[in-house]
């Protein structure tokens, strides 16, 4: 037998597989909401209106992610947390959220009924207003990766994740014009987008402002 001493492996883990175990994390984290929803609309538990609980839940998930996408960079700027990393994991649930809400509407709502989707989409302001913020996020997550940033070039790339913000704006006023009777929910999510808005807006102006006096 030998009597050598086993080598121990004293290499440190690579950088990135924490931030990889944590993305897998939120997405297993973000789909349960979904998962629930569904659970529960095959044992028969969403009310009297299954298929609209299903889908306004699905849209109110979409928002909620959206909202904490756009949360990322103030808390960032206001308390040092850098969360940017997973940034695009929680973008990329809004979307899917975004998605299982619209497929919903086109499957168990309309049947897939081209005309009266249409028809919907021209009647309906809170449909036109969703339609567009889905087809905002369409490219959005189409270039979610590394591969389109390399392709579309840094500066590109973050010009078109910029729609976003409008994509957030009309999420929001979509599922204030959905409620109609404009109680408090709907209200207070719009005005946390709205405040979130702002801050970029306030952000950007202060940023040309300093570059404009220190070319001073």
């Amino acid at each position: 037998m030998s009597s050598a001493r086993p080598i121990r492996n004293t290499s440190k883990p690579r950088s990135g597989a924490m931030p990889r175990y944590i993305n897998r994390a939120i997405y297993l984290v973000g789909m349960m909401p979904a998962t629930w929803t569904f659970y529960l609309g095959v044992i028969d538990q969403l009310g009297a209106d299954p298929m609209k609980t299903l889908e306004r839940s699905l849209g109110l998930w979409a928002l909620r992610f959206l909202i904490i996408t756009l949360t990322i960079t103030p808390l960032r700027d206001l308390s040092g947390v850098n969360l940017l990393r997973y940034r695009r994991a929680l973008g990329l649930l809004a979307f899917f959220y975004a998605l299982m809400h619209l497929s919903t509407y086109l499957v168990l709502d309309q049947g897939l009924d081209l005309d009266a989707i249409w028809a919907d989409i021209l009647k309906r302001p809170y449909i036109t207003i969703g339609m567009l913020s889905f087809a905002t996020l369409v490219p959005l997550a189409i270039t979610s990766n590394n591969a389109m940033i390399r392709r579309l070039g840094g500066a590109a790339w973050a010009r078109l994740h910029r729609w976003v913000y409008l994509a957030a704006g009309a999420a929001a006023v979509h599922y204030l014009l959905v409620v109609k009777s404009w109680t408090m929910e709907p209200v207070i999510y719009t005005m946390i987008v709205a405040v979130l808005l702002a801050y970029r807006v306030a952000r950007r102006l202060r940023g040309r402002r300093r570059v404009t006096l220190a070319s001073a």
